[in-house]
């Protein structure tokens, strides 16, 4: 899981339709026993995140605030507003090597150093996101069909995003029985700072004239999904549900801080000719279609709750990922409840993922990209959930994961090589650790 480094790559950076009909389907599945808290106000949901990478990389702080409020007989109204300050390093795409490396910083005055041996990090960046979104839900037809309109924003310094969605949901078979559709939109422009590098230009010197290595300010990105599920009734204490998405993505799809290194065909890093450094900007085909199934059942025990979902992704640039969640609500005393958290997750490459390109080969390769999030990769994460009522229908908790990210080393490039970019860690594996701190209450 990377915080700030999942910027301005081809997925969206705001509350998609996605989300939104989990929200309305898995709305069935909250745990059984669990009564709605009928209320004349807001029903509100807090919370406070702080995410923190190791060897000082990315580190997040993310104050969350949601509130649903039925505003007449089954209508709901619900809003959500998130915060994220994010600082910190991240990898900008090109290898270690045995000598120092420097590069220039995004907007072209100053640079950094990279010593021999250590992953280039780049630690200039910082950055503030600011997300709203709304949703509409009433009844339509009958009471056996809801629909929820939505529309949401997002901005940060450098990437603004607006979207809307439809969700309708249907009951049959005396409401055991629920099928679900969505439809989302999405148009994302990015503004990077210094302006959107040409594919494949050279990062330039610090100071040099940037405008030989961009093509214009800004560039735009339109995301659409389509999503159908069911939710179904198994017997009095199990429900399963179904997923089907997909989702078509056009337009700017590189991340605009990423770079690959330039080597010959011994395999070492090519020298600095001129103002051009031995560093190119990435390029990935500018469409993506994906595919993703998935299935989640939850199941009542005597008093605990078990909770196990998979998802599958595949797209047409053959990144494939198998994703395995498991929750399971340890019932305590009073009300409160343990819930132990595992999830594993893995990846494969991208077919255009390189770990560096040849200079030879520059001028005619159509894409590549050496961003490891498009690498072969593994995720585990482990954790637990503490949850205890409060007077007044209120709620804390306090929720506590460690991740652990895991790489294959590469032995991939535009090119056969050896020597210097041979096979090699993209980045170090990373630990990631999670606390979050909520309060949900009445209003």
């Amino acid at each position: 899981m990377q915080l700030k480094s999942m910027k301005n790559t081809s997925q969206t950076k705001n509350i998609t339709v996605r989300e939104k009909l989990a929200l309305a389907t898995c709305a069935l599945l909250q745990t059984a026993g669990q009564s709605a808290q009928a209320a004349d106000g807001w029903e509100v949901d807090s919370a406070l995140m702080i995410y923190s990478e190791s060897d000082s990389r990315v580190t997040a702080i993310e104050p969350i605030m949601s509130a649903r409020k039925e505003v007449e007989e089954d209508t709901f109204l619900s809003m959500k507003l998130v915060l994220d300050s994010l600082t910190g390093a991240t990898p900008n795409g090109a290898h270690t090597s045995g000598t120092a490396q420097t590069f220039t910083k995004p907007s072209g005055n100053g640079g950094y150093t990279v010593a021999a041996g250590e992953n280039p990090l780049d630690d200039t960046f910082h950055d503030t996101r600011v997300a709203f979104s709304a949703d509409w839900e009433r009844p339509v037809l009958d009471n056996n069909s809801r629909m929820i309109l939505g529309g949401n924003i997002s901005n940060e310094f450098d990437y603004m995003s607006l979207g809307v969605s439809a969700t309708f949901m249907r009951d049959f078979n005396e409401r055991n029985t629920t099928l679900t559709t969505a439809l989302g939109v999405n148009a994302d422009t990015i503004s990077p700072v210094g302006d959107v590098p040409t594919p494949f230009a050279n990062m330039k010197t610090p100071g040099a004239d940037l405008s030989l290595s961009r093509d214009g300010d800004s560039d735009n990105k339109t995301i659409t999904d389509f999503m159908i599920g069911v939710t179904q009734v198994i017997n009095r204490k199990t429900l399963m549900q179904f997923n089907l998405s997909l989702s078509s993505a056009s337009g700017y799809m590189n991340d605009p801080y990423k770079v690959l290194t330039v080597v010959d065909n011994s395999g070492t890093r090519i020298g600095q000719v001129g103002d051009d450094l031995p560093y190119v900007y990435e390029n990935r085909p500018d469409s993506r279609s994906r595919q993703v199934f998935y299935w989640k059942t939850v199941h009542h025990l005597t008093e605990d709750v078990i909770n196990v979902s998979y998802r599958y992704h595949t797209d047409d640039w053959d990144v494939n990922s198998h994703t395995v969640d498991l929750n399971y609500r340890y019932e305590l005393n009073g009300g409160s409840y343990l819930q132990p958290h595992l999830r594993y997750y893995t990846q494969s490459a991208a077919e255009f993922f390189a770990h560096n390109i040849l200079d030879t080969q520059v001028a005619t390769t159509q894409y590549a990209s050496s961003d490891y999030r498009l690498g072969e990769l593994n995720t585990t994460t482990i954790g637990l959930k503490f949850v205890m009522p409060m007077k007044g229908n209120s709620e804390f908790s306090i929720r506590a994961e460690s991740i652990v990210q895991s790489y294959s080393k590469v032995n991939s490039s535009i090119g056969t090589l050896t020597g210097d970019a041979g096979s090699q860690d993209i980045v170090p594996d990373l630990d990631a650790f999670i606390i979050q701190v909520g309060y949900s209450f009445y209003w």
